[in-house]
């Protein structure tokens, strides 16, 4: 069973946050349950993998809820599609903050979890969020160093100014009433992408693989800005403390990133699960590996939450 609802955004008011409640078989709304946030990935939108994941673990007995990002999706805003990773982290709390408000959710027992970019700001908001118990991340992207050392991790930080200087730009003219600048965040066309992996990436946002009306598969340039000087990691040596559970492909460019998530995470239980044949993209939406990658996450916010 499946609600879709809006409410106000608790960092913005001025923003109508679009989700969608996934119940537990049985549902009793008298009783309280374990409720999940999950985060889309960047350029994603509620109903592709998040939606999935958000499905799964309801399946195993919480309540879930897959949400689209301030100003993208069916979550309003303007510019559309910002990715500002600050907002995007603040958004995870605005939804704990949401969920806090419904009689039938636990506030004692609220886990998050993320896939791609959403899997940083996931972390990034555990960092910040003590009311967030336990954390779950599946291929995650700390999207300020893919950006500034690129998806194989081989570019210096430095070579990563002329970025930052496109995105000042990109401010300037959106305010002389330009149109909005944009980048995109995943290969727009299939000969954009420079490996297999990302061609894979092309697949399933702009096919019918998995592509959606609501996810353009773009953001603004502006958020290079604060995309670039972004650390979705910062400060997790002291902070991020709670239950971690990492999920990454053996064949993923990107498990760099979660190797460095689990390096750095200062919690005493923590776990790294490595799924054997899969790359970044497939564990979007592979039924053997989202179902392998569910069968670690389910038992890991049962027992921590």
């Amino acid at each position: 069973m499946a609600q879709k609802v809006n409410f106000k955004n608790s960092n913005n008011e001025q923003i109508t946050m679009s989700a969608v409640i996934n119940f537990p078989e049985g549902f009793d709304k008298n009783k309280h349950y374990p409720a999940v946030v999950v985060s889309h990935p960047g350029g994603g939108v509620k109903e592709q993998t998040a939606g999935l994941y958000a499905q799964k673990l309801a399946e195993n007995g919480f309540v879930t809820i897959a949400y689209d990002a301030s100003y993208q999706g069916e979550s309003t805003g303007e510019p559309r599609q910002l990715e500002n990773p600050y907002i995007r982290t603040e958004d995870v709390s605005a939804v704990i903050d949401y969920l806090t408000t419904l009689p039938y959710v636990d506030n004692d027992r609220i886990g998050a979890m993320g896939i791609c970019a959403g899997g940083g700001y996931t972390a990034n908001a555990a960092i910040n969020d003590r009311r967030i118990k336990a954390v779950g991340t599946v291929s995650a992207v700390n999207i300020g160093s893919m950006f500034r050392n690129g998806w194989d991790n081989n570019v210096k930080d430095a070579e990563a100014i002329p970025y930052v200087d496109a995105g000042s730009q990109a401010r300037t003219s959106d305010a002389s009433g330009n149109d909005i600048a944009t980048i995109p965040l995943a290969p727009l066309r299939k000969e954009d992408a420079p490996n297999a992996e990302l061609e894979e990436a092309w697949e399933y946002y702009h096919t019918d693989r998995c592509q959606y009306p609501t996810a353009p598969g773009y953001a603004t340039a502006r958020s290079l800005n604060q995309i670039i000087t972004y650390d979705a990691y910062n400060k997790a040596e002291a902070f991020l403390t709670q239950p971690l559970q990492v999920i990454a492909g053996s064949n993923a460019g990107s498990k760099w990133m979660s190797d460095d998530l689990f390096e750095r995470a200062s919690s005493t239980n923590k776990k790294f699960h490595v799924v054997e044949g899969a790359n970044h993209m497939s564990l979007y939406d592979v039924p053997k590996y989202v179902d392998e990658a569910a069968s670690v996450l389910a038992p890991f916010f049962t027992s921590n939450l």
